[in-house]
């Protein structure tokens, strides 16, 4: 079964760690045995040859820096202080991936159209081809990279189609550990975005924010990697989804991405904590919450931020790359899930949703 992964932060860490992403997992690690990248970003989960063998047909690849207010680590160097820092970096990364794909054509190709999806689908549904390319589908996350709404075409020409006004707050809305409502600008965001067929994402926004855009944005509304917040007993965060935003996207026919990292799956897992205390089956619980709530399995799919700030050692027991999320088509299948539905919620679901919003052409 195809897999698409709505969330990895591949450019930044081709950027901060020099990542290379066309060589296997395996190889990586072995490379960083010894560095500062395994102890800052735990032992990745990525890599070429795992994307094959995991069927990983597309990944919704990011744009990310984080706030300097927020800088965790002092090595950290893809970090902004105003808009115009945010923007260059975001640019650098795009460039990024239109390199990736240049380069590498026979490893990875940029999804701006149409077109481009039918290319990599048909890749990996041709029994012939031995070599499959990895879809690239641009996700900005956080906007404060977007100068102005003025802005957004720029950014839409240059490949990218889908946009989370948050991470932490931002001057658009609230965000992760800094709650608050759209902005007028975070208005007139939505606004441009709606315009021009970007996709929001409501993901590490607000409630109240996520709430208002539910309410006003015309446009495709999904949470590229969120889980639910009824399943963490006992979190306060607001980075996962109430009941209340997810009923919000079933209504509006959104897709959830389920993120498979311990301190998503079980409140108050931290990093150095056993692994064996999460498993697989957590993952999915997350799924079937979605499934139960909408009724069916059209709305949920994964969102892995794999290699986003963790590696192999947050990851639940059983996976050691993202291969290993095939390990989930048993599971689904023993909890009562069709072959229809497990395909939809570890591919269809999203790549349904790319055919809705993606242009026919330029």
């Amino acid at each position: 079964m195809l897999i698409v992964d709505a969330h990895e932060d591949l450019a930044y860490n081709i950027l901060s760690y020099g990542r290379d992403y066309t060589i296997s997992a395996a190889e990586t690690r072995r490379r960083e045995r010894g560095t500062q990248t395994p102890e800052q970003n735990g032992d990745t989960l990525l890599g070429w040859p795992e994307y094959q063998q995991g069927q990983v047909a597309t990944v919704f690849s990011t744009l990310f820096a984080a706030p300097a207010r927020r800088r965790i680590d002092p090595a950290e160097t893809l970090i902004y202080s105003t808009p115009d820092q945010a923007h260059k970096l975001y640019r650098a990364q795009l460039d990024v991936y239109h390199r990736l794909a240049d380069e590498h054509p026979d490893k990875f190709h940029l999804i701006q159209v149409q077109h481009d999806l039918q290319i990599v689908l048909s890749a990996w549904e041709d029994p012939q081809t031995e070599s499959h390319p990895v879809g690239l589908t641009v996700l900005m996350e956080g906007a404060e990279g977007v100068r102005s709404a003025d802005e957004l075409e720029e950014w839409w020409g240059l490949g990218v189609r889908l946009i989370g006004p948050a991470w932490a707050g931002t001057r658009f809305c609230g965000g992760t550990g800094e709650p608050g409502p759209l902005t007028k600008e975070g208005y007139a965001l939505l606004e441009g975005m709606a315009d021009l067929g970007f996709v929001l994402d409501l993901s590490h926004m607000d409630q109240e924010s996520a709430l208002q855009a539910l309410d006003t944005f015309p446009g495709v509304i999904v949470a590229s990697h969120a889980n639910a917040l009824a399943l963490l007993k006992g979190s306060d965060s607001n980075r996962h989804l109430p009941d209340r935003v997810i009923q919000g996207l079933l209504e509006r026919d959104g897709v959830i991405g389920i993120v498979p990292v311990n301190s998503f799956l079980l409140a108050g897992w931290k990093k150095g904590a056993t692994r064996e205390l999460v498993s697989l089956d957590h993952v999915v619980a997350q799924i079937d919450y979605i499934c139960q709530m909408a009724g069916d399995a059209r709305h949920v799919g994964l969102g892995t931020d794999f290699d986003g700030g963790f590696g192999v050692q947050s990851a639940p027991t059983g996976i050691d790359t993202i291969a290993d999320l095939q390990k989930l088509v048993p599971l689904l299948r023993a909890k009562g899930y069709t072959q229809e539905d497990v395909a939809a919620i570890l591919g269809t679901n999203w790549i349904n949703l790319l055919r809705q919003c993606l242009p026919e052409n330029l």
